[in-house]
């Protein structure tokens, strides 16, 4: 068996505004996370906010979870590893984000740049979840990998 160039097939079959987006998306993610990290007691406010019982009362645990999993799950999808789970696990984070969290602030009189960014996540998610992470990823370097030594 021949060896296979990772490079040069992953440069035949994907564009490279597919990886670019990816780590658009990814770089998104890991800011958000950072910023929910450095301010705990904000993000427990928005989740408080969504006025939604289960999230209202568990305020405090989410505002723990949610930076965390922005965190990671922007750094696999940045790297492409895990990236259809880890951008399944992050679309119900963006969903409630923008129709509990943005859309009240815009009818507050808060602007809607936070409603667009999270309505582009969330198109981003979705494609990622439903594409996966391309040809310029770990995944697929780990899977040609797998393809090489098994006959």
């Amino acid at each position: 068996m021949s060896e296979v160039n990772f490079l040069e097939k992953a440069n035949e079959n994907q564009p490279r505004i597919f990886t670019l987006l990816r780590i658009l998306l990814g770089s998104i993610l890991i800011i958000k996370g950072i910023m929910f990290i450095n301010d705990t007691t904000m993000l427990q406010a928005l989740i408080k906010e969504t006025g939604i019982g289960v999230f209202s009362n568990n305020a405090k645990i989410l505002s723990f979870i949610v930076p965390y999993i922005n965190l990671l799950g922007g750094i696999f999808i940045i790297i492409g590893l895990f990236t259809k789970t880890c951008s399944i696990i992050n679309i119900p984070i963006v969903i409630v984000a923008m129709f509990f969290v943005n859309i009240k602030n815009i009818n507050t009189g808060g602007g809607g740049f936070e409603l667009v960014v999270s309505l582009v996540v969330l198109v981003l998610l979705i494609l990622f979840a439903i594409k996966g992470s391309g040809m310029l990823s770990a995944d697929e370097y780990f899977h040609l990998l797998k393809e090489h030594r098994d006959p």
